[in-house]
C-alpha cells in the first residue's frame, strides 16, 4: 500500500457515508487532505457490534465497548506491512503522546488489522509494544467475516487484500455521542490530527491557515 491509493481511500470513505460533507477550505498544506465533518444519527445503526479481540486478549464488542459514548481515532493496518503502516503507527504514537492524560480517558485510539488470520492477539501485542502503545490505544483482531464487516462500515472495501486496502493511509476520527465523523491522511502531522479532533468537539474552533502578508 502506498500514497497513490489515498485519494481512492478518501473517496471510498465519503461514498461509504461514514465521513462528511463540509470541506476544509482554508487549511494549511498538510491539512488539505482532510475530509469534512458529517453529523447525523445513522452511524449508530451502521456500525456493527461484532466481537473483536484486543492485543491483550480481551474480547470486546465493536460498538458497545469501543465506540458508544466515546471519542475515537481509528485506523486499519497489518503487521506484515513494511511501508506506510509503520509510519502511521509512529504518527499515532506521537498523537497519543500529544493527547497526554486524555488518552484512555477522553480519547481512544484503535488500530484494526485487515489481516486477522495472521495478526493474532499475540502478534498484535508484540507490534503494540514496538510502537510504545499505552493505555487508550488498542490493537484489534477478530474473525475474517467480522473484520470485513467493520471495514465495510468505515468505508473500506472488504474485498481487497490487506496490501490493497484503500484505508491504510487514512485515520478516521469520530465523536459518537455527537454522531460526528471525519478523516485525515495518515501522513498529517500529529498536531494537525489533534487540532482537527479538537475542532470536531463541542465549541471547537475551526483550524485556519495563517495569514500571508503581501
Amino acid at each position: 500500500m502506498n500514497r497513490r491509493h489515498i485519494i481512492g481511500g478518501l473517496v471510498g470513505a465519503v461514498a461509504g457515508s461514514t465521513l462528511g460533507s463540509r470541506a476544509f477550505s482554508h487549511a494549511p498544506s498538510d491539512e488539505r487532505g482532510a475530509v469534512g465533518v458529517r453529523a447525523g444519527g445513522g452511524t449508530r445503526n451502521r456500525l456493527p457490534n461484532v466481537a473483536l479481540r484486543t492485543h491483550r486478549g480481551r474480547e470486546v464488542r465493536f460498538y458497545d465497548d469501543l465506540i458508544k459514548a466515546k471519542t475515537v481515532l481509528i485506523n486499519f493496518m497489518y503487521t506484515a506491512c513494511q511501508d506506510d503502516c509503520p509510519l502511521t503507527m509512529a504518527t499515532l504514537a506521537q498523537v497519543q503522546h500529544g493527547l497526554g492524560a486524555r488518552s484512555g480517558r477522553d480519547v481512544f485510539i484503535y488500530s484494526i488489522t485487515v489481516d486477522p488470520e495472521h495478526d493474532t492477539p499475540e502478534v498484535l501485542a508484540r507490534y503494540a509494544k514496538q510502537f510504545g502503545a499505552t493505555s487508550g490505544w488498542l490493537f484489534l483482531t477478530g474473525t475474517l467475516p467480522d473484520i470485513r464487516r467493520v471495514r465495510k462500515s468505515l468505508g473500506d472495501d472488504p474485498r481487497l487484500a490487506p496490501a490493497q486496502s484503500n484505508h491504510l493511509n487514512l485515520i478516521s476520527l469520530g465523536i459518537e455521542p455527537l454522531a460526528r465523523w471525519s478523516a485525515c491522511p495518515a501522513w498529517a502531522k500529529p498536531q494537525t490530527i489533534i487540532r482537527y479532533l479538537s475542532w470536531m468537539e463541542p465549541n471547537g474552533t475551526r483550524p485556519r491557515a495563517p495569514r500571508v502578508s503581501s
